[in-house]
């Protein structure tokens, strides 16, 4: 049984396949979200995949019930939430994180370079800012791939304890771009 284990919130839609690649790794990883949605893992995989249902606007009890789930100090917290929720969940989640345990910040949209702020700032964080790709004269946003390829980037520059960085994937979205 793997001693590592993750936190994954926003980890069964868009980051699915990141949730799949830790627990191919090995890892113990638990992602809360609204609806139960499985996360397929074949049966040779040494890791596992919990869910917990949770509700961003109740992040005290998304915390407690992830603590249960853990079973333990996360090693990892990837987080795409909502920038509503993104501060008071953390904030909520960070006593459940090891001491200096990474954290990896997923944005989509339009964000100014360097904000919003890791929200965890006493933990090393990697930020993963999404945006479009541009093809010929037309553009489309970043398929389900390609954000997995991105983050898992910036999960593996946190697992190796690289220095901070803000990972842009795809064409930045400028703040006047519809």
């Amino acid at each position: 049984m793997s001693s590592h284990r993750a936190l994954i919130l926003g980890g069964t839609g868009m980051l699915s396949g990141v949730t799949r690649w830790l627990a191919g790794q090995g890892w113990h990883v638990v992602v809360p979200s609204r609806r139960y949605c499985p996360i397929p893992v074949d049966d040779d995989v040494p890791g596992r995949v919990r869910w917990i249902e949770a509700r961003w606007e109740r992040p005290e009890r998304l915390a407690q019930d992830a603590a249960r789930a853990l079973g333990g100090k996360a090693d990892l917290v990837v987080s795409w939430v909502h920038s509503a929720y993104r501060v008071p969940v953390l904030n909520a989640v960070a006593g459940l994180l090891v001491e200096d345990g990474p954290v990896v910040e997923v944005h989509g949209g339009s964000i100014s370079p360097g904000e919003p702020r890791p929200a965890l700032t006493g933990h090393p964080t990697q930020r993963v800012v999404l945006g479009y790709v541009r093809e010929g004269a037309s553009t489309r946003w970043l398929t389900h791939a390609e954000i997995v390829d991105g983050v898992l980037v910036a999960v593996r520059r946190a697992l190796a304890d690289r220095p901070r960085t803000e990972h842009h994937v795809g064409e930045p979205v400028s703040h006047h771009a519809h």
